[in-house]
This record gives C-alpha cells, sequence and structure tokens, in this order.
C-alpha cells in the first residue's frame, strides 16, 4: 500500500513545487529570459529607438562595427584594468575586516555597522560626496599634502591618469562592506574545534588561516570573488556622474557600460547598443567561468 501512494505523493510534491516556483519563472522569464533574447534580435538589425523607418536585418554587421571601435576598445581596457585591481583588493580588504570583527573586541557591533554603511549609500548621492572630496581643493588633497609636504596634489577627476584610481577608491569604500558580511557569516562556520586541534598540534596563526581558515571558507570567498567581477564588470554610475563628462577626461574612465548606455540611449542606436550587450554578457560569462574554476582549483590545492 505504501509503494502505491508514494508515487502520488511525490507527483502532489512535485506540483507544488512548480506551482510555488511558478511566480518566480515567470518574473525571470519576463525580466531576464525575454529582454536577452530580443536583444539578441535587435543586434542583427538597424533597429532605433525612434525612427520612423523600417527595421532592417543588417546581419553581423553591428558586431563589426563594435569591434572595430577605438572607444569600445578603450572601455573593455578600463574594464579589465578595473577588475585586475578591484578583485583581489577589494576582497582581500573584505577579508581583512571580516576576521577583525570576527574577533572579541570590543565594540565589533558598531564596527560591523560603520563598515556595512556605505553598501547601503545610494552611489549618486556617495557619488556627489566623493566628487566634491577630489576637487583639487577638497580634503583628499589637503590630506595628501599634508602627509606629503605638498608633493603631492592631483587634479584627480580631471587627470586621464589618476581619474580611474579616484573611481577605484569609491567603488572600493562602497563594496567592501558586503563582501565583508558574506565572508563573517563563512568565518562564523567554521568550526572552533579545528582551531584548536591545530593550535595543539602548534600550528602559528599563518599556519590556521592558510590550513583551517582559507579553506574553511572556500565557497565564501568563491561566491565574493565571482560577485565582485560581475559588479566590476557593470560599472557605470561613478563614471558616468564623477567625471566633468561621462568616461571622461578623453575616455579615461569610459567602460562597456557607459558605451552601451550612450549608443542604445543617447544615440538610440538599439541595434549597435544590443550587441553590445550581447558581446558584454559573452565576456563576462567566460570570464567568471573561467575564475571559479580557478579560484576553485588553487582553494583546493590549499
Amino acid at each position: 500500500m505504501i509503494t502505491l501512494r508514494r508515487p502520488n505523493a511525490e507527483r502532489a510534491e512535485a506540483r507544488a513545487g512548480l506551482l510555488f516556483s511558478a511566480p518566480a519563472i515567470v518574473l525571470l522569464l519576463a525580466t531576464v529570459a525575454l529582454p536577452f533574447a530580443l536583444a539578441g534580435w535587435f543586434s542583427l538589425t538597424n533597429r532605433r529607438l525612434i525612427s520612423p523607418l523600417p527595421t532592417r536585418f543588417v546581419g553581423f554587421e553591428n558586431f563589426r562595427d563594435v569591434l572595430t571601435d577605438g572607444a569600445f576598445w578603450r572601455g573593455l581596457k578600463n574594464n579589465l584594468i578595473f577588475v585586475a585591481v578591484i578583485v583581489p583588493v577589494q576582497t582581500a580588504g573584505a577579508l581583512g575586516l571580516a576576521l577583525l570583527v570576527n574577533t572579541n573586541l570590543r565594540g565589533r557591533v558598531v564596527f560591523r555597522t560603520i563598515y556595512f554603511m556605505p553598501v547601503v549609500t545610494v552611489m549618486a548621492a556617495a557619488a556627489t560626496i566623493w566628487t566634491l572630496l577630489f576637487n583639487p581643493d577638497g580634503l583628499v588633497n589637503a590630506v595628501l599634502e599634508t602627509v606629503t609636504f605638498g608633493a603631492f596634489h592631483p587634479d584627480w577627476l580631471q587627470s586621464t591618469t589618476w581619474a580611474l584610481p579616484a573611481v577605484m577608491i569609491v567603488s572600493l569604500w562602497q563594496g567592501v562592506g558586503f563582501q565583508m558580511i558574506i565572508l563573517l557569516a563563512a568565518l562564523q562556520d567554521v568550526p572552533a574545534s579545528l582551531y584548536e586541534a591545530a593550535s595543539i598540534d602548534g600550528a602559528s596563526r599563518w599556519e590556521q588561516f592558510r590550513h583551517v581558515t582559507v579553506p574553511g571558507i572556500r565557497n565564501g570567498l568563491l561566491f565574493v570573488v565571482t560577485v565582485t567581477t560581475i559588479l566590476s564588470f557593470r560599472l557605470f554610475d561613478q563614471v558616468w556622474l564623477m567625471p566633468r563628462s561621462p568616461g571622461g577626461p578623453r575616455n579615461s574612465t569610459r567602460t562597456m557600460m557607459l558605451d552601451l548606455v550612450e549608443t542604445g540611449f543617447g544615440r538610440q542606436q538599439i541595434g549597435r547598443g544590443s550587441a553590445i550587450a550581447i558581446i558584454f554578457f559573452v565576456l563576462v560569462l567566460s570570464l567568471t567561468i573561467v575564475q571559479r574554476r580557478f579560484v576553485k582549483e588553487a582553494s583546493q590545492e590549499s
């Protein structure tokens, strides 16, 4: 009798699960799958945002134009530089903060709140404040002039050399708290008995960190690195708001996302903008897969 009821029960559970997940599936299809499919189709046409002319199929012409555009390659270069700096520095900073607030430090709850506050700050407001701080006569240069006795006081946002580092500083300040919370949760899941056993075996603090902490938070690190990479490629708000002109000066802060928005909505070339979106998606997906495999193998070896 039990064997006859079990398949019916399993089918009922499957139907219930499908019913409960249906709203999320519909929302995912409507907001992700359908727009991506439309972008794939528009990338093969001369579609414009507002135009009386009919849409015409142009094949891979948009992809050819994008891949031969110097501004696109400059944006891609800036994105790669940004990712190469932000991902390791922000991950290391987040791990350091997580280790700090995971100790029995007095007032650690206050520190956790302070470190996390920039995450919930609207980037438009934060970028505006940091723009004032990075002014030639702003607070940042005032501190640097005091420390370096007047030897270092760059015009951050008007310099092709220092504009992108200024954007990186703001991004680090705004994003490190989120990664800290993720890694803090991972640290609290590492059994204390492992540290006690390592201490009894004579392991130093560095050896405990290397052989107990890092393997214990491997999944958290993998998640942080992956999410940070994706968010770094999505860099837009800072390079739109902080320089005097978006992507300036002289395209030193131009990114792929900025190029996509200006092409698709500024110049109303939806077809070409969709081509940039497809290239962007394929690039980020490929790098994320390679990165996840590399980080996973490295953590397993350690």
